[in-house]
């Protein structure tokens, strides 16, 4: 029997695909021998991949790879057979990102980019990163193994980043960065724990980096159509919620800070309580604001032209604050300390709520350090504005996750979760490639497929993702691949559910003659697995 997603399906391949190639495609689908479900390679292989790849590992009993360490080079050797196993044109670049790609049948049309990163935290899952660059490469050998993989519409690329976690030199995204053109070239000169910097720990690995070729990287925008990423949520809203794909729309700002508290040192038992400077209890007492503050911010922030009912709404529903580090000096059992230094990490979707946050926050803290007669300093270290996902790309991983799980599990499913992202990704340094339109520059269109991980842990050995939620995330790439690159959806971005069910149903009225059936037919699918 075919389903209407299949029907759907067979429209979509005789509208872009020469004649040939789409009567094999669709004979292939139509005899049910993988019931265009491709198990053995987007599940079995991909779930094999990640765990050999999660023995590569600088570290005995751990998993640990950071940027260009020898298990770092290894998994790019590694990631890089795989990706000529898809039948991809491969390459190192200066940066030791690993590229694979597909020219299609137009090698001068802009490019699809799909990356993630190949490096990971210490004691680290198997998931983080490796996920999104295996799912791609699956979905592509999907396609080759189908005859269909030279006959997208537009290059393919998938990216596998250097050096995401910045673990090594404590310097976030330095492969994303510099294919996105935002890297300094003082970000060569960075030096690790050991002193080896970053462009020593290139040369180390035969890869002669200069100032010139850096700035070589970046890719130029008008070449690039859009950018994906398929990555564990990292939190526990999928599985709360009972669904094993979501997608994103948006990376949350961030801000870091180090706090700086200084009073008087003394001895613990002959200082009376009452005449203490104790920046201890300071910074208990700027913790447990920053804590309240970030609960309740309608009940700090002040409303103003740069503040109002939605960006405090906005707060309420995406402001999260840590403080991850804290240390003492003297740090003794006995001695009232004479300075406390705690970091902040403060992220919200929304950057002028953000800098509300902040306004508001530091200027309450100033204000308990007087009161308690201690010195406060407020250092801003970083600083990373939102990241929205294009609406249209969101809306066609939506479409392709939604797809996915009706062909996985033959049923309708509910709709398709809408998260935030509360972690930093790829996709961040890559939103930074500003394209060029007829009246204005924008940055480049992105989207992120979150998948499903148990207890929403990460960054940890703990960390893990069902093997039928990583098949669905690879279906989902696949159909997006299928649907999308191949044509169902537009080749410009922008168009909306609309024109993909008026384009199908032209498919479907060149095959019957009946414009008017076909219309209402494939119309009637397409809400079916929206």
């Amino acid at each position: 029997m075919i389903t209407p997603l299949r029907f759907l399906q067979l429209c979509v391949l005789s509208m872009v695909l020469p004649t040939t190639s789409a009567t094999t495609a669709s004979a292939s689908m139509l005899s049910g021998g993988e019931d265009g479900l491709h198990a053995e390679i987007l599940r079995d292989e991909a779930v094999a991949r990640l765990n050999q790849l999660g023995k590569v590992s600088d570290a005995d009993g751990y998993l640990e790879r950071t940027f260009m360490s020898p298990a770092s080079v290894r998994a790019a050797s590694l990631i890089r057979a795989w990706m000529e196993d898809a039948g991809l044109t491969t390459w190192v670049d200066y940066m030791g990102n690993v590229h694979g790609r597909v020219e299609g049948l137009n090698a001068s049309a802009e490019a699809l980019l799909i990356g993630s990163h190949l490096d990971t935290v210490v004691d680290a899952g198997i998931f983080d990163g490796s996920l999104g660059i295996i799912s791609a490469i699956s979905a592509l050998k999907v396609l080759k193994s189908n005859g269909t993989l030279t006959n997208l519409k537009r290059p393919v690329e998938v990216i596998a980043f250097s050096d995401e976690e910045g673990v090594r030199f404590q310097s976030t995204f330095l492969g994303s960065a510099a294919v996105a053109g935002i890297l300094p070239v003082s970000a060569l000169q960075i030096s690790d724990k050991s002193g080896v910097n970053v462009q020593d720990a290139l040369r180390e690995n035969s890869i002669a980096i200069t100032e010139e070729n850096l700035f070589q990287l970046k890719y130029d925008p008008q070449s690039v159509w859009g950018y994906i990423e398929v990555h564990i949520e990292q939190g526990p809203v999928l599985e709360w919620v009972g669904f094993p794909l979501g997608v994103v729309k948006g990376i949350a700002g961030q801000t870091r800070l180090k706090i700086t508290v200084r009073g008087t040192q003394g001895h613990a038992g002959t200082v009376p309580m009452s005449l203490r400077q104790d920046p201890m209890a300071a910074s208990a007492e700027l913790i447990i604001l920053l804590e309240s503050l970030c609960k309740s911010p309608k009940d700090f922030l002040s409303y103003d032209d740069h503040c109002n009912d939605s960006t405090v709404e906005s707060l309420s529903n995406s402001l999260v604050c840590t403080v991850g580090e804290i240390s003492t000096w003297p740090s003794a059992s006995n001695v009232i300390p004479g300075q406390v230094t705690f970091t902040v990490d403060l992220r919200a979707m929304d950057d002028m709520g953000r800098e509300a946050a902040l306004y508001e926050l530091s200027n309450r803290m100033y204000e308990i350090c007087e009161r308690r007669s201690v010195s406060c300093i407020i250092e801003r270290k970083h600083d990373a504005n939102a990241v929205i996902s294009d609406s249209e790309l969101t809306s066609e991983l939506k479409f392709a996750a939604s797809a996915a799980l009706k062909r996985i599990t033959g049923e309708i499913q509910d709709e398709v979760p809408v998260l935030m992202s509360g972690a930093g990704h790829d996709a961040m340094a890559m939103s930074h490639l500003t394209k060029a339109s007829s009246f204005y520059l924008h940055e480049l269109f992105v989207g992120m497929l979150f998948v499903r991980c148990r207890g929403g842990v990460s960054h940890s050995p703990a960390e893990h993702v069902l093997d039928d939620d990583v098949w669905a995330a690879g279906l989902a790439i696949l159909a997006f691949l299928e649907m999308h690159i191949a044509g169902i959806l537009s080749q410009e971005q922008g168009k909306s559910t609309e024109d993909l069910a008026h384009s199908a149903a032209l498919a479907e009225e060149s095959h019957t003659g009946g414009r008017d059936e076909g219309i209402t037919v494939v119309v009637g699918m397409i809400n079916s697995v929206q």
